[in-house]
């Protein structure tokens, strides 16, 4: 099935020819319009931040603020900035010999790890 899209300022084209970054932000859009219409109790996004820039990471970390008023999110991601606006961190670290360990803060909580470890 061929899909075409048309950014903004750009010419139509196939889905397939858009970069990361336009295929990451054409899915927030797709996916923030369905949840303004009708919003889920619980929603789980898997490192759609990845291939933003940074510019498009403070954008999509706003209106994930937004919608976080209505309903659940659960996002898994490596990128920092994202992990600022989340009330809640959930991280696995590795122990020694192979031991993996699940570890939950708060922001603050995280922010005063972070704190004694620049120290």
């Amino acid at each position: 099935m061929e899909i075409e899209v048309q950014l903004p300022n750009a010419r139509r084209q196939n889905l397939k020819a858009l970069s990361g970054g336009e295929r990451a932000l054409l899915f927030i859009a797709l996916f923030i319009a369905v949840h303004m219409v009708r919003p889920g109790s619980f929603c789980v996004l898997d490192e759609v931040d990845a291939s933003l820039d940074d510019v498009n990471v403070a954008r999509f970390c706003r209106l994930l603020q937004d919608l976080a008023l209505r309903e659940q999110f659960l996002v898994i991601t490596h990128n920092k900035r994202t992990m600022r606006v989340m009330q809640r961190l959930v991280g696995v670290v590795t122990q020694p010999r192979g031991i993996s360990r699940v570890i939950e803060v708060t922001l603050k909580q995280a922010e005063g790890y972070a704190d004694r470890g620049a120290a």
